[in-house]
């Protein structure tokens, strides 16, 4: 018979994976308490989280989630890096660390549309953060507008000029 913890930690397995836009899977093990505390912080400035939970207890909510089935995923000691926002943000932030520390291997993950594989992880960890790619888009969009403006300015520049040399040349012959 199945516990009142096991029932509160299914609820809430459900509740951060479910509201989750993207999630990372990962492999913990062989990181002492201090890298663990230096990965959440690393996660909560980036504005993710990092849980912990247990694989059986995962597989139930994942199916009373209607998600897909992580089995191969879901074995031995498992963290789940989460995202409300930027699913690159997540992958990034993991990615990072584990460069940094090979104990630290990903495993695979969850975006919007699906399970992906620890190889679409890290593509897509190497894509620009939304923030970055907004910022090339609006460059991108003033761009033109910045080369119309100039080119219409030039001829009521010029004009402007000529009429000043012309008031000068008159200004110079008054005198």
């Amino acid at each position: 018979m199945p516990s009142q913890e096991n029932y509160e930690a299914v609820a809430e397995i459900k509740d951060k994976l479910g509201s989750a836009s993207a999630f990372v899977i990962a492999d913990y093990r062989g990181l002492n308490v201090k890298e663990m505390q230096e990965l959440r912080r690393n996660m909560s400035e980036a504005g993710c989280q990092i849980k912990i939970y247990k694989n059986r207890l995962t597989k139930i909510a994942l199916a009373e989630l209607e998600m897909d089935p992580m089995d191969e995923y879901l074995d031995g000691p498992t963290a789940f890096a989460l995202s409300d926002a930027d699913p690159v943000v997540v992958a990034k932030t993991v990615m990072d660390f584990a460069k940094e520390h090979e104990a630290l291997e990903v495993k695979g993950g969850f975006i919007d549309a699906g399970v992906v594989d620890a190889a679409t992880v890290k593509a897509l960890a190497a894509l620009p953060s939304r923030e970055e790619l907004i910022a090339k888009l609006i460059g991108s969009l003033q761009s033109p507008t910045t080369g119309l403006v100039r080119v219409l300015n030039g001829p009521v520049s010029a004009f402007a000029r000529t009429l000043q040399a012309i008031a000068d040349k008159k200004a110079a012959e008054a005198a």
